[in-house]
């Protein structure tokens, strides 16, 4: 392994690290006893609120703002998916010739979801008034990952550039807003449990 390889896992176990310590964390101070009595059970509310709570006619922030909403799901599923080639480039794992391009395309697609994102917020005064520093680091972390992503895809001499961005990506996780990466699903679950128990989730 090169020296670039050693500092993407370096970052990579302090991401793991830091992260974990706040799943803890979540998991101490959401870890209280609920004396009302049940009326439903939690485990059938999970679905509808990782799943069906999350569907454009359910959110109002979804259904006004269609193409953003849009945009950030292939920003997320670039991601998910760039995350999930660093761990095949580590090993060093070959990509099959044909599943280039469209990796490549997906990556890209993320990527330009992700400068579209950030140019509304810089240009709209309303998103522009409750933005901070980290919002505009964290998309342009993560924007500037994809892009190195597809372009190691056909030029692999770039891999040292590559693997320094993942590190800065990696150990920008914990510190930013990036971390929702594990607050989304610990407050999904809350959400479910708690509006499962009710019987308020699913919906009738």
């Amino acid at each position: 392994m090169d020296w670039y390889h050693w500092m993407a896992i370096a970052a990579l176990l302090f991401c793991l690290t830091s992260l974990s310590l706040h799943l803890l964390r979540l998991w101490r101070l959401g870890n209280h006893h609920d004396f009302s009595t049940p009326t439903g059970k939690p485990s059938a509310a999970m679905p509808y609120a990782f799943v069906g709570a999350m569907s454009p006619t359910r959110k109002e922030s979804a259904y006004l703002h269609l193409p953003t909403y849009v945009g950030g799901l292939l920003y997320h599923i670039a991601t998910f998916l760039g995350i999930a080639l660093f761990f095949l480039f580590l090993v060093g794992i070959e990509i099959f010739q044909w599943l280039m391009w469209p990796l490549a395309l997906i990556m890209i697609m993320g990527a330009v979801s992700g400068a579209a994102i950030l140019v509304k917020r810089m240009v709209k005064p309303q998103m522009r008034a409750l933005s901070n520093p980290d919002d505009y680091i964290s998309n342009l972390i993560v924007t500037l990952f994809q892009l190195a992503t597809a372009a190691v895809l056909f030029w692999p001499q770039l891999f040292p550039v590559y693997f320094v961005l993942t590190a800065l990506l990696l150990l920008y996780i914990p510190l930013g807003k990036l971390k929702h990466a594990i607050y989304f699903f610990a407050a999904r679950y809350q959400l479910g449990y708690f509006f499962g128990r009710r019987n308020v989730w699913p919906p009738r």
